[in-house]
């Protein structure tokens, strides 16, 4: 382990069942990542995700979609809190909802996403639903993806990617455990880049220096 830098605030946003927040918690613990969750947001009361917030306790908020009238109240929503924490990053794991990024936010919200982007990504490829496509479509390979947010789903710059086979005996599940792996890789990988400022986007690419 590197000597122990300065730890990166961030804020975890959840849907549903937190296994990436509990991986992130974990590495934490682990100093395998320089991080700091200040805050983990949640788009639903009963996610279950935000058992794993309250034993570290990590502060927690509730914010629903459905309370909002545009998009754009309910982003402000999600990222006020995030600069009363003191966040210099947002991580999405298994968020759901759709976002606007604001200015503040630019190049410091990122997304894991459990398939190679851009082939089985958008809106409504999330969970199983990634898997299942991936299955049915005949595809050798998959894998997943961290990468930037902007204002449409899945598609801002690449940081990582990570691959994994995909056999012909696989079922949604079999295939989400094994991709899951590597996103408990990735995407440690992917924060402590940004912790150490290493991270260089030019265009759609991001440079690891």
């Amino acid at each position: 382990m590197h000597a122990r830098r300065k730890l990166l605030p961030i804020a975890v946003l959840i849907s549903g069942g937190g296994t990436t927040l509990r991986n992130l918690i974990q590495k934490i613990a682990e100093q395998q990542l320089d991080a700091e969750i200040r805050l983990v947001i949640a788009t639903r009361a009963k996610a279950a995700g935000l058992r794993f917030a309250a034993d570290a306790d990590i502060p927690f908020q509730v914010v629903r979609r459905r309370d909002f009238d545009s998009v754009a109240a309910f982003s402000n929503a999600i990222f006020q809190p995030c600069r009363d924490a003191g966040t210099q990053l947002v991580v999405m794991g298994g968020f759901l909802k759709h976002v606007l990024v604001p200015n503040d936010f630019v190049q410091r919200v990122v997304n894991i996403h459990p398939a190679l982007i851009p082939a089985f990504c958008g809106k409504g490829y999330y969970g199983h639903h990634v898997h299942q496509a991936v299955l049915e479509y005949g595809a050798k390979v998959s894998g997943c993806t961290v990468h930037f947010v902007d204002d449409h789903y899945d598609h801002g710059p690449i940081i990582i990617q990570r691959t994994v086979p995909v056999r012909d005996d696989d079922t949604a599940d079999t295939l989400a455990a094994r991709v899951f792996e590597q996103e408990c890789v990735a995407y440690p990988q992917a924060i402590q880049w940004y912790a150490e400022g290493r991270l260089h986007i030019d265009g759609r690419h991001v440079r690891v220096s």
